[in-house]
């Protein structure tokens, strides 16, 4: 049996907890940041976690980190 592979764009995206959850950056954080408030830039800069429901096809994605 071969080895599996796993997705580039995953990996790159996302990381796996110590708990086995999944770590992932917000979105809208790049650019057209005048119009957004401090609060929120700083909020958007912090990591969050996957919602559960697709965390199993993101751990599909990575088949050793998962």
């Amino acid at each position: 049996m071969p080895k599996m592979k796993s997705n580039s764009g995953a990996k790159k995206r996302f990381k796996v907890t110590g708990t086995g959850k999944i770590k992932r950056k917000k979105a809208f954080k790049s650019h057209i940041l005048t119009k957004k408030s401090s609060k929120r830039k700083r909020k958007l800069g912090q990591d969050t976690l996957v919602h559960p429901t697709n965390e199993k096809a993101i751990k599909r994605l990575l088949p050793y980190d998962a």
